[in-house]
């Protein structure tokens, strides 16, 4: 993350779910487990998180069925009141927000992507796209133009006046992301919008989603059950487990450094060659650099599997885009990424 302040700011936050939970909480012993909070009759949604989200970043938020990643997700935009801590979006303190702020808020920041579509079915691909605009009550001319626009963006063009059930499942996940990008959301919030697809669409939007990303910038919170999806996806993946963040990391130092059974877990069956980049194996230069070509720092090692084999050098030079020197590589150390340890 940039050292810009961040766009959501989640501190210390509890969301428990029970007959009293804020007096549940503020008389709970400190380190209660999730299962002791479980038999005291409360459900740990969320449980003592804190975590950061930075202008044009992709948080993926993972976990299997019940670790807490929606409910993270629903306290995030207000969809759920938290029970404990501070969650602040652009500085501003969102449990402060009466009714009219929050829902302005939802209506002009945040976009929502879900796994269920929720098309309409009696509206045409471009109706649904812009009905949010209508619900916000925009010149008819206006969001036409506007849903044109995004319809173009996700690759539908020519079936603007196609009904949902004329779409495959793929085309209508494109038309849900369409509805939320037409109110030019600063924050997207995507809930597994995948995982109804089948792995060959599911790469395809993949695909498709890192490109709106290339293009758009946004702010992103993308939640996933599928860890190849995170690794994919994510500048950064949250995972949790009981309703707390075990670890939250960069892809390549999850999968060098887990912080947790939980996490190496994750791991264990992972080919660190292809989610490792050179740049993070690379150290600061002590003295005069190799000599020879460097390598790209944005390559993973498996991208450079034939050049480590190949070069004899002990350390190669590791370089940005714009071909500067950003530091050296230990040969080896990249190898036992690539062929593991003995």
């Amino acid at each position: 993350m940039s050292d810009e302040a961040p766009v959501i700011s989640c501190r210390n936050v509890w969301k428990l779910f029970g007959p009293n939970p804020k007096q549940y909480l503020a008389n709970m012993p400190a380190g209660r487990s999730f299962q002791e909070i479980h038999a005291d009759g409360y459900i740990a949604g969320v449980k003592d998180v804190s975590v950061e989200v930075g202008r044009g970043e992709m948080l993926v938020i993972m976990g299997l069925s019940g670790s807490g990643k929606s409910t993270l997700v629903r306290c995030f935009s207000r969809l759920h009141d938290i029970t404990g801590g501070t969650i602040e979006v652009d500085g501003e303190n969102i449990m402060d927000m009466d009714e009219n702020a929050l829902i302005e808020m939802r209506r002009s920041k945040m976009g929502m992507v879900f796994q269920s579509f929720g098309l309409l079915p009696h509206r045409t691909v471009l109706d649904n796209v812009a009905f949010p605009l209508e619900m916000r009550g925009q010149d008819k001319h206006d969001r036409r133009e506007r849903a044109l626009e995004v319809v173009k963006l996700v690759g539908l063009e020519g079936r603007e006046e196609y009904f949902p059930r004329e779409l495959s499942g793929g085309q209508q996940q494109r038309v849900g992301i369409a509805r939320s990008l037409a109110i030019e959301p600063d924050i997207w919030f995507l809930d597994e919008p995948f995982s109804a697809l089948d792995p060959l669409i599911r790469r395809e939007m993949q695909d498709e989603f890192l490109r709106l990303q290339e293009m758009l910038g946004k702010t992103i919170v993308f939640i996933t059950h599928d860890f190849d999806e995170a690794l994919r996806l994510a500048d950064r993946i949250a995972i949790m487990k009981d309703g707390a963040v075990e670890q939250c990391d960069t892809p390549d130092q999850i999968v060098l450094n887990p912080q947790t059974p939980y996490v190496r877990k994750f791991t264990e069956e992972i080919e660190k060659s292809r989610v490792v980049h050179a740049r993070v194996l690379a150290n600061p230069v002590n003295g005069a650099a190799p000599e020879g070509d460097p390598v790209r720092a944005g390559h993973t090692i498996l991208q450079l599997a034939r050049q480590l084999v190949n070069d004899p050098r002990e350390e190669l030079p590791v370089a940005n885009k714009k071909g500067e020197l950003i530091g050296v590589m230990n040969r080896q150390e990249a190898l036992d990424v690539l062929l593991g340890k003995d």
